[in-house]
């Protein structure tokens, strides 16, 4: 097989895009005082004693991310916070590159220093795309299930991805063009623990993907068009709850990126979170 340098470049884009993250909104309560996202001196309310900690998706920021989520379950009276993980050759702004076995370790410590800062015995964290890959991977191996009260993703993928079919293409292109792999790993580690099987998703699948203790919800769209099959994020675990987007609102066609900005998701974000909150589906057309 011959690929051009045009071509491989081509390549490696569409993995990262294919892996990446990149408008009403549900009526809300007013913040709390000490509510606020990345607000370090919020403390933590009887109400919502638990700290959020928000993980974006594979080549994207806490910023761009979470613009739409964030303010809106700070407002609920809850203190959030959210970080940039696994940032490498393409800079500071764009996150999730580097190996997810590393980047569990950051959100590791990420996690300790919001305990440490809020005083707060455990956190709850939510996450889209690889942010809920990642995190799982963390509770799992990390330690992260004695810190950790609720555990939500959305454009969940826990098995991988086939990118739409591609991942045939892209795995016969890493087995046959020289020096392919070790350039993948090194600008996106993350990229080919993706491409099941792999040792990642292996160790995370042994056993059951979720872990005794955190309450976990998974969050998925029948139109997503970066994990395929959008199964791959449903946990089917005992202790686990599955969501469709579409079971609870047959209105909603978010894709993958849609999630990000989708006033049904923040409503079931914020009942796993309080199931004293009830979601309302909101018809919502963005089929990205």
């Amino acid at each position: 097989m011959r690929v051009t340098n045009g071509g491989v470049k081509r390549i490696l884009t569409a993995l990262v895009a294919a892996v990446t993250l990149g408008v009403a909104a549900p009526a809300v309560a007013e913040a709390a005082p000490s509510s606020g996202w990345n607000n370090w001196s919020c403390q933590p309310s009887a109400q919502h004693p638990q700290p959020v900690v928000l993980v974006h998706g594979l080549g994207a920021n806490d910023t761009v991310n979470w613009f739409f989520h964030a303010p809106k379950i700070a407002a609920q009276g809850y203190c959030v916070y959210s970080l940039t993980y696994g940032t490498g050759v393409l800079g500071p702004l764009v996150g999730g590159l580097a190996s997810m076995r590393d980047s569990a370790a950051e959100l590791g410590r990420f996690v300790d220093r919001v305990r440490s800062t809020t005083g707060a015995a455990k956190v709850d964290i939510v996450g889209h795309s690889e942010g809920s890959t990642m995190p799982a991977y963390y509770l799992k191996f990390g330690g992260g299930a004695a810190k950790v009260a609720h555990f939500v993703g959305f454009g969940a993928n826990y098995r991988g991805t086939t990118l739409g079919g591609l991942d045939a293409l892209a795995k016969g292109l890493l087995a046959t063009v020289p020096g392919l792999r070790g350039i993948l790993t090194t600008a996106c580690g993350s990229c080919t623990e993706y491409l099941a099987p792999t040792a990642f998703l292996d160790d995370l699948a042994r056993g059951g993907v979720h872990v005794a203790g955190p309450a976990y919800t998974s969050i998925v769209s029948r139109y997503d068009e970066v994990v395929t099959p959008y199964t791959s994020g449903i946990l089917n675990e005992p202790g686990a709850t599955d969501i469709v987007l579409q079971d609870f609102c047959r209105t909603d066609v978010s894709g993958h990126l849609g999630q990000a900005v989708d006033p049904n998701v923040t409503g079931l974000i914020l009942h796993a979170l309080d199931s004293r909150y009830q979601p309302r589906c909101t018809p919502f057309i963005l089929p990205l």
